[in-house]
């Protein structure tokens, strides 16, 4: 289970309070108006946003001091964060080391994960050689290979055409499927939450609320999610 226990996560000014829990194994979507503090949240459980009070717990293993490396987190950006001067190839290897130099069965488990995200052939080429899709699918590559417990999506498919990014969010789906991966997932598109979270949590007027069930939350939002929503 991840814990957030009365936690205040500070950007600037701006103040988030955080006190929810998620069930290991589950999909839940981070929904609310623009600025509300989505990305905000999933960087404070990941390690890149210090919280200002309360404690960050993951299946009783605090980890409010640990830095982003050592926890059991995984986070895709909106950017992919690939680096366009390597192949597909070393910027999955950097998942698995920071120098990307690898073990025979690390380079097996290299070529592994691009199969699985349907890159098989494909390592040798930089970024530039791929389209939007084939990066965003080099990314999750790079993060499946580190095998981490818990999955963040800060909406890295955002710039992808609609059917695309549901192919990219059904494959997301399967993997966290697969490996009982806990999946967070900042979505700004209601029909994405829908399609691969069972439940989502509400960030609205400076809460983070606990999650709900999905499609109750948005079939019968409350009105800071109704006026976002329109």
């Amino acid at each position: 289970m991840l814990k957030l226990d009365t936690c205040t996560i500070s950007n600037g000014a701006f103040h988030l309070q955080a006190d929810l829990s998620v069930d290991a194994g589950n999909s839940v979507a981070v929904i609310g108006p623009s600025g509300a503090g989505k990305s905000t949240l999933l960087e404070a459980i990941a390690g890149f946003r210090e919280i200002s009070a309360g404690s960050i717990y993951w299946q009783q293993q605090d980890l409010t001091k640990l830095a982003p490396g050592k926890r059991p987190i995984a986070m895709l950006f909106q950017d992919g964060n690939l680096f366009p001067h390597l192949t597909a190839e070393q910027n999955v290897a950097l998942g698995l080391h920071p120098s990307g130099k690898l073990s025979h069965t690390e380079q097996d488990q290299v070529q592994a994960a691009l199969e699985r995200v349907g890159l098989a052939g494909m390592g040798a080429r930089k970024p530039a050689e791929l389209s939007g899709g084939q990066q965003s699918r080099v990314a999750l590559a790079r993060v499946l290979v580190q095998h981490r417990d818990l999955l963040l999506l800060d909406e890295p498919f955002a710039a992808l055409g609609p059917a695309l990014k549901a192919e990219m969010l059904d494959l997301v789906a399967e993997l966290a499927a697969e490996t009982g991966t806990t999946l967070l997932m900042v979505s700004h598109d209601p029909q994405d939450a829908r399609r691969i979270t069972r439940q989502a949590i509400l960030v609205a007027d400076g809460r983070a609320h606990p999650p709900a069930e999905t499609e109750d939350l948005l079939d019968n939002p409350p009105p800071a999610l109704r006026q976002y929503l329109g």
